[in-house]
């Protein structure tokens, strides 16, 4: 069965419809009928609450997180061991943010594809790694 990981972005961009949305709901959608499996690190999640709760308000902040927690996506809130060490190395090894760093350690250590717009965060670490990404634009 593959897998998905989220990036913020990825999870911003259907929250509000923005261009690329329409492939990133069809893997949530594939996460329902339980054809694929979809994650995303309690860092990322972070970065899409605190960015709606800057923007709006918490009662908004607050419906985000009822809504992934009625969706399929998982949100691995556990971040040590592997993951913690490998988002480790990749923040010492590239420039990216801590966020970013968790993105792409779950892709390597879950062995599944980060779906981002991010190119310009991800441009060396996909020329270095062994990370699939699932670029949605």
């Amino acid at each position: 069965m593959s897998k998905y990981i989220l990036d913020a972005c990825a999870l911003i961009a259907v929250l509000n419809g923005e261009k690329g949305a329409e492939s990133v709901r069809d893997i949530i959608d594939l996460a329902a009928d339980g054809s694929t499996e979809i994650y995303m690190s309690i860092v990322n999640l972070l970065e899409v609450y605190y960015g709606v709760l800057r923007e709006y308000d918490k009662n908004t902040a607050e419906n985000l997180l009822t809504q992934v927690d009625s969706s399929p996506i998982v949100v691995v809130d556990t971040i040590y061991g592997d993951l913690f060490r490998e988002a480790g190395r990749l923040k010492s090894s590239y420039k990216m943010s801590l966020a970013d760093s968790f993105a792409v350690a779950q892709a390597i250590v879950l062995g599944g594809a980060l779906v981002t717009s991010d190119h310009h965060e991800f441009e060396a670490v996909a020329k270095s790694e062994t990370v699939v990404f699932e670029w949605f634009r």
